[in-house]
Order: C-alpha cells, then sequence, then structure tokens
C-alpha cells in the first residue's frame, strides 16, 4: 500500500499517535529546561542543586513507569490516554503554581513521568498493537510528533512566556492539553482498529511473551544495552552543550542554530525507516543505527573545527529518526502484543533511568579532570563496539516460538 494512501486510510488511529507523541515535549527535557533560569532564580537554586533536583525527579517518575505502565494491557486505550494526559496536565498546573521546592520536585517527577515516559509509551504501544505487517510505516508516523514537537513547542513556549511569564506559559499550554488535546485523542483511540478482510494485519501472532519471561531473557538486556544508546548519548551531548561550544570556540549560537538540521534529517530518517522496518524487521535496522551513532560522536570528539557540528547534527539526525521508527517496532516485532504494555514499559523505564544519569554522570566525570571530548569519543566507541553485537542477535534471531533463555 502506498504510504500517503496508508497514512490517510487510518488516519484516526495515527493520528491519536502522533497527538501524544508531538505534546509529550511537555515532558522532554529540551521544554523543562526553557524555564530552568526562570525556576533557579524564584526558588534560589544553583546550576547543580537544580540539576540534581532534575535527575532526581527524573529517576523517580522512571521507577514508577513499569508500574503504571503495564496498566495499559488491561485498561482500554482510550481510557488509558486519558488518565496519562489528565496527570499530565496535573504536573503541568503543578509547576504553574508552585511555591516550595517540594512541590516543585513532584511535578518535576510528574512531567517527567507522563510526559517523557507515558505518553509515547501510550502512542507506541497503541500502534504497535493495531498494527502487524505495516507496522514500521505506523509507527514512523506516530514517531514523526517528536521530531514536530522538538521544532514547535519551544518557539510556542518562548512566544507565550515573552507576554505572559513563564508560568503562564505552564497554565495555558495545561489548558490546551486538557480542553483540546484529550477530547481529541480519546475520540481517536476509542474506536478499535479492525483490519478489512484483505489486510492481513493486526492480532496476535507466534508466541506472546510475558514480562517475566523477557526479562529473564539475557538477549532482553544486550538488546536494550545496544537500542537505548541513541537517547542516553544524545543526551549527555546536548546537556553539555555550552561547555563544549566554550573549548571549542565555537560560538553556541552556532550549535543551537544548527539544530534544524537535526531535524531535517531525523524527519526524513524516521519515515525512511518505517518503509524499511516493514521490509527487513527492526531488529536488522539497530547495527546501522549505532554506526550512524558512532561516527557522529567520535567525529565530534576528535574534529576541532566548526565542520564538525554540521557532519554530527546531520549523522544525529539520522540516528534519531531511526531510534524513533526501531523503538516503537521493535518490541512487538520480538515478544508479541499480548503483554507489550508491561515490557515496554521497562524498556521505557529504563531510556528515561540512562538519559537522567548520563548529563549527571559525565558531569561528575568533567568535575574529576576528564575532557568533555574524550567522553564523547568514548561513547562513540562504546556506540562502535556494540554494532557487531547487534548483528548478532539480528543474525541468531528471536524466534517467537523460543524458549527465554536463561
Amino acid at each position: 500500500m502506498p504510504f500517503l494512501d496508508f497514512v490517510m486510510n487510518n488516519r484516526r488511529w495515527l493520528g491519536g499517535g502522533f497527538l501524544l507523541t508531538l505534546f509529550s515535549s511537555y515532558g522532554q527535557t529540551f521544554y523543562i529546561a526553557l524555564s530552568s533560569g526562570r525556576i533557579r532564580d524564584e526558588f534560589g537554586l544553583s546550576h547543580g542543586e537544580f540539576g540534581t533536583l532534575f535527575m532526581a525527579a527524573t529517576l523517580l517518575g522512571a521507577t514508577l513507569i513499569p508500574v503504571v505502565g503495564r496498566r495499559i494491557d488491561s485498561t482500554r486505550l482510550e481510557n488509558y490516554a486519558v488518565f496519562v494526559l489528565a496527570g499530565m496536565t496535573g504536573s503541568m498546573l503543578l509547576i504553574a503554581v508552585s511555591n516550595h521546592v517540594a512541590v516543585l520536585f513532584i511535578a518535576l517527577a510528574g512531567t517527567r513521568m507522563f510526559g517523557q515516559g507515558l505518553m509515547p509509551h501510550a502512542a507506541m504501544t497503541a500502534t504497535g498493537r493495531w498494527f502487524a505487517r505495516n507496522r514500521g510505516k505506523a509507527v514512523s508516523v506516530v514517531a514523526l510528533g517528536h521530531q514536530f514537537g522538538e521544532s514547535v513547542m519551544p518557539i510556542s513556549f518562548v512566544a507565550i512566556a515573552a507576554v505572559a511569564g513563564w508560568r503562564s506559559s505552564w497554565l495555558i499550554n495545561a489548558v490546551i492539553l486538557v480542553v483540546i488535546v484529550l477530547p481529541l485523542v480519546f475520540v481517536a483511540m476509542r474506536t478499535d482498529r479492525i483490519p478489512g478482510a484483505a489486510e492481513a494485519d493486526g492480532g496476535e501472532e507466534g508466541r506472546q511473551w510475558s514480562r517475566a519471561e523477557a526479562l529473564r531473557d539475557f538477549r532482553f538486556w544486550i538488546l536494550l544495552a545496544g537500542l537505548l544508546a541513541p537517547p542516553v548519548i544524545g543526551s549527555v551531548v546536548f546537556f553539555h552543550q555550552v561547555y563544549l561550544t566554550e573549548i571549542r570556540g565555537w560560538a553556541l549560537a552556532l550549535f543551537a542554530g544548527s539544530t534544524p538540521i537535526l531535524s531535517l534529517f531525523a524527519i526524513a530518517a524516521t519515515i525512511l525507516t518505517g518503509v524499511l522496518i516493514d521490509r527487513f524487521g527492526a531488529i536488522r535496522l539497530v547495527p546501522p543505527m549505532l554506526l550512524f551513532l558512532a561516527v557522529a560522536n567520535i567525529a565530534l570528539g576528535l574534529v576541532a573545527s566548526a565542520v564538525a557540528i554540521v557532519v554530527y547534527m546531520a549523522l544525529m539526525g539520522v540516528t534519531f529518526g531511526m531510534f524513533a521508527s526501531v523503538f516503537g517496532a521493535i518490541l512487538p516485532e520480538i515478544y508479541g502484543t499480548r503483554h507489550l504494555g508491561a515490557i515496554k514499559g521497562v524498556a521505557t523505564s529504563a531510556m528515561v533511568i540512562g538519559t537522567a544519569l548520563g548529563p549527571g554522570l559525565s558531569g561528575w566525570a568533567i568535575d574529576a579532570g576528564a575532557g568533555l571530548p574524550a567522553i564523547i569519543i568514548g561513547l562513540g566507541a562504546y556506540s562502535l563496539a556494540a554494532t557487531p553485537l547487534m548483528g548478532w542477535l539480528a543474525m541468531q534471531g528471536f524466534n517467537p516460538d523460543r524458549k527465554p533463555v536463561a
């Protein structure tokens, strides 16, 4: 089926997932960071104190994701989406009215759990269940919400904050979420997708792994060690971008202003990867994804010229685009859809924990005397070393009828 025809025929379900990933931007690091300066000023926090508060809140939210995330397996999708959106709205309202560090901590934990974690979790779990033959194309469309969010949401926040202040910006966006987004997602997801008679798609095929079986399989943990490298490594570099530009002698505006390159390559890679997943399978695309990641970071760490910025943004755009589609498709492809929410909740939690620990641990390493370029090269080397291991996983396969390997 042609890509555009597929999108139009399934616009209800793809649209609901797209809205969830798009507005999950409210819980992402790049969006919360827009308020960091004002938060530090009003609460009297240093950079380190706010960083520690943010990391602790993220870790708390991440530990709750597997518990709350598995409920999607026993709850109607539209009801689960409403619960997640309501939780995100409440967390945003708490940020807007917070007058104590303890309240701010709870609000940040909520935005990280519901926004960064459970909104994409709901979107991708629903998409993974609804589609099988065309799962790659489906998750690529839903994942585009992340790419558009990174491009549009910061602009909207800055525009509102310039007129009404940063607290009012959180308040207004919370109202948008509950008044506009929540009803649209509910309407989109309340009708189950039933494939047509001519479309061999959807349903449960092969062995359906339970979460306990997946966690006992050592290959699950090897897979996560490679699969989650892009968001974790990317969080390290972008968190320390100011320091990197200082030691390289680059203008910060040059680095930040190159993000449209990243966005363009990410959008193209997201769509192309979705098509390739339907043809070759998601597991086979993990090794090339890691190669792009390795070259991007090794180049950034070795090359002192500003041309490294362009190379890095282009290659990381490809990497992030591939990850967005692969992460949505690989778990239902391997473990089935019956317990997808429970299994995916663990993977999402691990991702959130990794993106919290990465900047913190690398910051401590810098304080201990490690050079940031050397750290970046080391992260690239890790990606390079993980590539053949992921290739081995792809070659030996996850036979759906095969028992877990303890």
